[in-house]
Order: structure tokens, then C-alpha cells, then sequence
């Protein structure tokens, strides 16, 4: 399916995909895999004999963001970055149908035996690692042994896995394996800026009807001050999610790290920001800004917690 064919633009998914989200939150973990399914979600970046659209990343992008925005707590994005880079096997049309659900371990490799920092793995069927050769490998579940991880989210832990005797279903060569986490980096960059706008959005309209000494809080300006400051590191997060869809000057594709590692860094600052500014509100359910906090710490945990951005500095520095 091509854009050209079909006059798709990528911004008009984020409204069909927020509400597939919202309904897919109000039902249980095997629920909202039929429901993300059927709104096509799964497979959006899947091939069509796979049951997918065939669609670029770029059209995963805006799904991810909402997803981010409204904090579904399901690997979405593992899920259809896997059944994308799957091609035409029969697993990724399982994965795109929601008959199945994979999640991803960013950290060690099925080489090590011990692999990490994977999300929701208890409820999913399939964990995709690197294979410690430069490629990955997807593996069943139920072949490992986890152990979850309540260090940074007790309700939704991370998990790390023994990958002793671990049943392997499929190989993915080093050139895709490389695609797929270049693609990874710009949709986890989507999710946690998508996490930190829906974040702002709910601090600037609490601070405009917050009344104190006869005015709003948004009137004071220090708050005006560090709201900017806010919306300006948001959008330029965004910006550079943007710019590194297309290639630069001479042809080549834009590298992913920095804008992870500047999307990362950004979502954490407005964050905890807002939660900041709604007082102990920040960490109660009726204002949940706690939860999104959480996921974009796991995934600065799973990058090294800053080591990311200190790699992307080592690596402009050498380059010159």
C-alpha cells in the first residue's frame, strides 16, 4: 500500500488511533490485543500478506505518540515494530491479527543467556533479543524464565529473562535487526514526547483555572517562565522526531540516537516539571502524571540511564 495510492497522510492515524486506544484501555491485556488489531495498529507497518498495511515508519509514528499521550500500558510499539520486520512469515501475520503479542528486551542477548528491560513480558507470547552476533532472534515466552524488575515500576515492571534452552521461532538477520532498532529509536522518541505533550497540555490548563490571591497560577511569572521552557524543549523533541524521517543533505538517512537521547532527556525535564507543578497532585490517580514518568525512566534505564547521551557526545566528537 503506498501513500501516493491511497492519499494517506500519517496525522490522520492519530485520531483513529486514539480512539482504539481509549477502548482498548478499558478492557483486559488479551482485549485490547483484539481491539488494537482490528483498528489495524498491529499491523499498520506490516506487510499486507501478512494481514498488514504495509505502511512506513512514519505512519507508525503518530500511533505511538498517542499511545504515549494517553499511557496504554501494552507494548504497542514492540508489537508492531516485530511484525514488521518479520516480512512474510507466518508469525507476523499472528502478531498483526492480535493473535499474538511480542515484546522486546533492549538489553543483553540470547549469546549472554540473560536478557532485560523487556516490557509486559509475562502477558506476551513471543520476546524478541539480540542474538549477540548482530542480529536478533525472537523466542517464546514460555521457554525462558522471568523475573520481573519493580525497582522503577511496581504495577507495570520491566522483566529480565534466563535464556537457558530457550526455543528460538525465528532469526532476523544484522541488516534488519539494525533497520528495526534505527525504527525503535524513532518511535520510543515518538511515545516518550507524545507522554511529555499530553503532560504539558494538563499542567497549562491547570495552572489557567488554579486560582490563588485572586489570579491564576499561569498569571505568576515564574510559572509562565518554566511552562515556556516546557513547551520549547517539547517541540524540539518533536522537531528533531520529524527531521530524522527524511534523509539529510547528501542522501543519507539521519542517525536516531540523538533524537532518542534528546527526547528522552526532554520528556524526564517536562515530567517531572508538571508534577512539580500540580503539587502532590502529580502523584495521585486522579492527575496519574506518575505513570508516564515511569515509562520514560524504563526507557532511559534500558539505554543506560544517560549513557546514551553521553555515546552520541563520544561519537560527534570523533567524527570531527
Amino acid at each position: 500500500m503506498s501513500t501516493s495510492d491511497n492519499d494517506l497522510k500519517p496525522e490522520e492515524f492519530a485520531q483513529a488511533a486514539a480512539e482504539a486506544i481509549k477502548d482498548a484501555q478499558t478492557r483486559d491485556f488479551r482485549g485490547a490485543a483484539q481491539v488494537l488489531a482490528s483498528a489495524g495498529l498491529c499491523g499498520v507497518c506490516a506487510r499486507e500478506d501478512a494481514g498488514g498495511l504495509a505502511l512506513g515508519i512514519e505512519f507508525a509514528l503518530p500511533i505511538v505518540a498517542e499511545a504515549g499521550k494517553l499511557r496504554l500500558h501494552w507494548p504497542l510499539l514492540e508489537t508492531l515494530l516485530i511484525a514488521k520486520a518479520l516480512g512474510d512469515s507466518p508469525l507476523a501475520a499472528e502478531l498483526a491479527s492480535g493473535e499474538r503479542v511480542a515484546t522486546w528486551a533492549l538489553q543483553g542477548s540470547l549469546q549472554d543467556a540473560f536478557a532485560g528491560h523487556a516490557r509486559h513480558a509475562r502477558d506476551c507470547d513471543w520476546v524478541l533479543v539480540a542474538d549477540g552476533r548482530g542480529g536478533g532472534a525472537l523466542l517464546a515466552l514460555s521457554s525462558v524464565e522471568i523475573q520481573d524488575d519493580e525497582a522503577l515500576d511496581p504495577e507495570h515492571p520491566q522483566s529480565w529473562l534466563t535464556l537457558d534452552g530457550a526455543t528460538v521461532l525465528a532469526e532476523l538477520d544484522a541488516a534488519t535487526f539494525s533497520a528495526l532498532q534505527c525504527d525503535s529509536h524513532i518511535l520510543i522518541a515518538g511515545l516518550v514526547n507524545g507522554a511529555a505533550e499530553a503532560a504539558l497540555a494538563t499542567t497549562a490548563d491547570y495552572m489557567s483555572t488554579r486560582v490563588q490571591f485572586g489570579r491564576p497560577l499561569s498569571a505568576k511569572q515564574a510559572v509562565r517562565h518554566l511552562l515556556a521552557r516546557m513547551r520549547l524543549l517539547q517541540e524540539a523533541s518533536n522537531a528533531g522526531i520529524r527531521r530524522v524521517l527524511h534523509t539529510d543533505e547528501y542522501g543519507q538517512l539521519r542517525s536516531a540516537r540523538p533524537v532518542l537521547a534528546n527526547a528522552l532527556a526532554n520528556a524526564c525535564f517536562v515530567l517531572e516539571k508538571s508534577i512539580h507543578l500540580h503539587g502532590g497532585m502529580g502523584f495521585t490517580w486522579e492527575v496519574p502524571l506518575h505513570y508516564a514518568l515511569r515509562e520514560v525512566r524504563k526507557f532511559d534505564a534500558a539505554f543506560g540511564s544517560g549513557a546514551l547521551a553521553s555515546q552520541v557526545g563520544r561519537d560527534f566528537i570523533q567524527s570531527q
